[in-house]
């Protein structure tokens, strides 16, 4: 008898991203000029192999643990494959501090991802700032830590626990906050350096999660800022989707999901057109033109105006439409506006027929 159905989703899922990891490591060893380990190539190609002896050459992954359902469930999924495969598993755990016991927590979290035979396993405690508010404060404190850990122990990839969901409640944040079409394209099943975080469950609901830490018997922690009305992601989990699914019917997770995915192929390619036209609107010192701004497609625009500010040092994810919006009116409606203030303490302004953007 195989395992539950829900135990076999997450398990092929995360199968198929450690496919994914081992191909691209082997590519990388030969383009380096190291020969391809032939299990290497095979597990790429799709091949189940026995357990093989931990060596320094195999790729690993790492899993981002709260112990929540979704990463307890990532984490047991990651621990299974692992031990057929020529990859090396471990597991982070991080502590926000923003709860008494956080740390005990922690400690317990990182105690059960080592039961599983997951290696390294770390609790790394991060002091939450308040740039952005506290959501976004913690996710940055979170990410940091992560990418720390990341280079510290070489990893090739971190897999987060993100599910459908998860995406469909982003599509919505990221409507509520006007931000364009890159908010609505939600999460990439692969983001940040080199791909490093991987999203294996995108196309799995979040019951499925729970449901396979259940025919497991994993104990999970139900994290209570999920269900606090002060998070604005609470609110539109527990009461938002809730109120769409009633007035629009079933499937509306379903609908959120397919939007992001096609607002992220729309995304790629002006983000693409949008790269290759930063280096047409600049002069020879390397300064935005806005005559050569103007000509641009607004959408283009738009983008170019956002990679600069970003480059200045604008925090990207506490830059909104708004900003770009103030900042696109100095190339296209220009009366002598003043410098338009940036989050990050970054300032644009129009100076003899070039757009500057700089720290303040």
């Amino acid at each position: 008898m195989g395992p539950h159905p829900a135990v076999a989703a997450i398990r092929l899922a995360v199968r198929r991203v450690l496919h994914d990891v081992i191909a691209e490591h082997a590519e990388q060893n030969e383009c380096a000029g190291r020969a391809p380990r032939p299990e290497l190539a095979r597990a790429g190609a799709g091949s189940r192999l026995g357990t093989l002896p931990e060596r320094p050459d195999t790729p690993l992954v790492l899993v981002a643990c709260s112990g929540g359902a979704d990463s307890m469930a990532l984490a047991s999924a990651l621990a299974f494959e692992a031990r057929k495969l020529p990859v090396r598993a471990g597991g982070i755990t991080v502590d926000h501090g923003l709860q008494d016991g956080s740390d005990a927590r922690a400690a317990e979290v990182a105690a059960r991802l080592a039961a599983m035979d997951l290696g390294p396993v770390e609790a790394v405690a991060v002091h939450v700032g308040r740039e952005g508010g506290p959501e976004a404060a913690a996710r940055d404190a979170r990410y940091a830590a992560l990418d720390t850990a990341a280079e510290r122990h070489g990893a090739a990839a971190v897999l987060l626990g993100h599910t459908r969901d998860d995406q469909a409640e982003t599509v919505l944040l990221g409507l509520a906050r006007g931000s364009g079409i890159r908010s609505l394209s939600g999460m990439a099943a692969a983001s940040g350096p080199a791909g490093r975080y991987r999203r294996p469950f995108l196309q799995l609901d979040r019951q499925t999660a729970r449901t396979a830490c259940l025919a497991q018997s994993l104990p999970v922690w139900d994290d209570p800022h999920n269900i606090d009305p002060a998070y604005t992601r609470s609110r539109l989990r527990h009461e938002g989707l809730p109120a769409l699914e009633k007035a629009l019917g079933k499937g509306v997770v379903e609908a959120l999901a397919r939007t992001a995915q096609l607002s992220r192929d729309d995304a790629d390619a002006l983000d693409t057109w949008a790269a290759a036209a930063d280096r047409d609107v600049r002069d020879d010192a390397g300064r935005l033109e806005c005559a050569k701004l103007y000509a641009l497609p607004p959408a283009v625009r738009r983008r170019v105006l956002r990679r600069a500010a970003i480059e200045a040092g604008s925090p990207a994810g506490s830059l909104f439409a708004r900003h770009i919006e103030e900042v696109d009116r100095l190339v296209t409606g220009w009366r002598g506006q003043q410098a338009i203030n940036l989050p990050g303490r970054v300032e644009a302004l129009r100076q003899g027929g070039r757009l500057v953007i700089r720290q303040s």
